[in-house]
């Protein structure tokens, strides 16, 4: 493995996760051709309209008797009597922690210090995605497994085996890995469709991604995923179905939501979001999609307003310009103007005269984040900031063709 990754990599060591570097596990020393392909999943994942309400049965897949349940304020309003009730009817009195907003290790060790030397067997989270990768670190650190429940399907973050860590002021601070996937993820797609439509289209953004990153990791012998294996033809296969699926459903999933209606597309769409980008990404691996929208929340004005998979969606049409594969770039930038994802940078608030300095400072940033370089072909500043400006005014074709209906319908200050 390079110094610099290993570097990146060892800020991810705690005192709980006893020196687990994932990649010194799988690849060690070892050339990426001589990696092995490691498949990493939850071990179950359960999805439907309603299921939150079965939640205490399905804890017995856990032989969990004693669980604590972390949940923001405004979460146990909404639907904290349904996750107690189904606990209830069960005989389970779970210790409710209150998630505070932000997945920070200050967090993580105000909730985990509760929990220790308690009877707690288990952790449940519920929640957007900071609640649940502050729910993982939390459990991790009492050695107890983790079930996930997710309140939108904004990002494939419920199923990996990795959270993102930030600062308590809200900047990345690094990855945190895990050396088990979620033991359980419960997914009420009756809960999914009465969030925010934007989320939702957030989560497709994301999800496309992960088609197009592990082709570029799967075609190219040098790159590894984030455990340093190679990815796996299966990741391949569910990255690609993930993106038939958006490409098939997403429209009309979008039409579902606004009406906060549960059908097929939606469940095709939810599970694209959640299930099948989350073990495409982790198993198949990461490359310029992500490199630059690794970088955007860097911006602060851009962290404050803009969601992960939107920014991701101008890194996707960034790496297909990069690749110099563009008819696939409007392809893809059509699907994505359809449901109302950024497809130019004034729908991220950036003019690339105006915002010279930022742009410059995301590019540069990029050049440097180490998974996109995994692309086969060296990356410059220079180069990637052609693609960038190339998928900029590409988007700008599409928008004017397909027009900016529903890009407004989910960002109407704009």
């Amino acid at each position: 493995m390079p110094k610099h990754e290993k570097q990146i990599i060892r800020k991810a060591m705690t005192v709980t996760q006893k020196d687990y570097i994932p990649q010194e596990v799988f690849a060690g020393d070892a050339p990426p051709q001589q990696s092995p392909r490691v498949m990493i999943a939850p071990a179950r994942y359960i999805q439907g309209d309603g299921v939150l309400d079965h939640l205490g049965r399905y804890l017995s897949l856990v032989h969990s008797t004693s669980p604590a349940l972390l949940i923001t304020e405004g979460g146990l309003k909404r639907i904290g009597d349904r996750v107690l009730r189904s606990l209830q009817q069960v005989q389970i009195e779970p210790l409710t922690l209150i998630f505070e907003g932000e997945c920070s290790d200050e967090e993580v060790e105000r909730h985990a210090k509760k929990l220790r030397g308690s009877a707690t067997d288990a952790l449940i989270a519920v929640g957007g995605g900071k609640c649940l990768d502050t729910g993982k670190c939390v459990a991790s650190s009492i050695a107890a497994p983790v079930i996930i429940c997710p309140t939108l399907a904004s990002t494939d973050a419920p199923c990996s085996a990795v959270s993102v860590m930030y600062t308590p002021e809200g900047a990345f601070d690094r990855p945190w890995f895990f050396t088990d996937s979620p033991a359980l993820v419960v997914v009420d797609t009756g809960v999914i469709v009465r969030a925010p439509a934007r989320h939702l289209v957030a989560g497709m953004g994301d999800a496309m991604s992960t088609y197009y990153e592990t082709r570029t990791c799967f075609l190219n012998p040098e790159a590894r995923t984030m455990v340093g294996a190679r990815p796996t033809a299966t990741a391949m296969a569910i990255a690609e179905l993930g993106a038939k699926l958006l490409f098939e459903n997403g429209v009309k999933a979008l039409k579902a939501v606004k009406k906060s209606e549960v059908n097929e597309a939606v469940e095709n769409v939810v599970e694209a979001n959640t299930l099948l980008s989350g073990i495409g990404f982790e198993s198949g691996g990461l490359a310029a999609s992500h490199g630059v929208a690794q970088v955007f929340p860097a911006v602060p004005f851009l962290h404050e307003q803009y969601l992960h998979g939107e920014m991701v969606a101008i890194g996707v049409l960034t790496h297909l310009c990069l690749e110099d594969d563009h008819d696939e770039a409007k392809r893809v930038g059509t699907f994505f103007a359809q449901v109302g994802l950024p497809v130019h940078l004034a729908q991220l608030s950036l003019d690339p005269e105006r915002n010279a300095h930022e742009l410059d400072f995301v590019i540069n940033e990029a050049s440097n984040v180490f998974f996109i370089h995994h692309e086969p072909f060296e990356i410059t500043p220079q180069k990637l900031k052609q693609a960038l400006l190339q998928a900029h005014s590409l988007g700008l074709e599409v928008s004017k063709k397909v027009g900016d209906e529903a890009y407004r319908s989910l960002h109407p200050e704009a």
